[in-house]
C-alpha cells in the first residue's frame, strides 16, 4: 500500500516535471503565443480525478517555480493555478462525469480565468498587454485536454482508489 502511494506521488511528480519541461521548451516566435497551458492542464487533471493528492501550497509553490522557468513576475503563475485550483475542487465531482469534449470547453474557461489573471499581473508589473491573443493557450489547452486525459488515466489507472 505505501508502495502504491509513493508510485502515485512519482507519477505526480513527473508528469508535473514533464510539463514544466513542454513550458519553456523553445518554439518559434510564431507559435509562443499558442503554447498551451501545461502545468495548468496537469494540475488540472489531478486535482479533478485526485482532489485529495495535491494541496493549495503545493500548487502556490509550483507556480512559483514556473515563474522562475519563464521569467515572468513573480505570483503570476501561482495565483492562477491556486484561482483554478479552487474552482476545480468546488466542481470536480461535476466535471468528471462530463463527456471529454465538455471537459474540454471547460478546459478552456479554466485555463481562460489563469490566463486572464496572468494578463492582469503582467499589467501591474508595468508589461504591456497582448489584446485577446491571451486566450490562445486557453484553446490549445483545451484541444491538447483529450491527449493529456487519456495519458494520464492510462499511467493512473492501477493506483485509483
Amino acid at each position: 500500500m505505501l508502495g502504491q502511494q509513493l508510485n502515485l506521488y512519482l507519477i505526480i511528480a513527473l508528469s508535473l516535471v514533464v510539463a514544466l519541461i513542454l513550458s519553456v521548451y523553445p518554439l518559434p516566435m510564431g507559435m509562443r503565443w499558442w503554447r498551451p497551458e501545461f502545468v495548468l492542464v496537469v494540475a488540472i487533471y489531478w486535482i479533478f480525478y485526485m482532489p485529495l493528492t495535491v494541496s493549495f501550497t503545493f500548487l502556490c509553490a509550483l507556480g512559483l517555480f514556473q515563474d522562475l522557468l519563464e521569467g515572468v513576475p513573480f505570483g503570476q503563475h501561482s495565483l492562477g493555478l491556486v484561482i483554478v485550483a479552487y474552482i476545480c475542487i468546488l466542481s470536480y465531482q461535476r466535471v468528471r462525469n462530463f463527456s471529454i469534449f465538455r471537459q474540454s470547453a471547460w478546459i478552456f474557461v479554466l485555463v481562460g480565468i489563469a490566463q486572464l489573471t496572468d494578463n492582469w499581473v503582467q499589467g501591474m508589473a508595468g508589461r504591456p498587454l497582448s489584446g485577446i491573443q491571451f486566450l490562445y493557450p486557453a484553446l490549445t489547452s483545451a484541444l491538447i485536454w483529450p491527449v493529456c486525459h487519456s495519458w494520464l488515466d492510462r499511467l493512473t489507472h492501477r493506483h485509483r482508489h
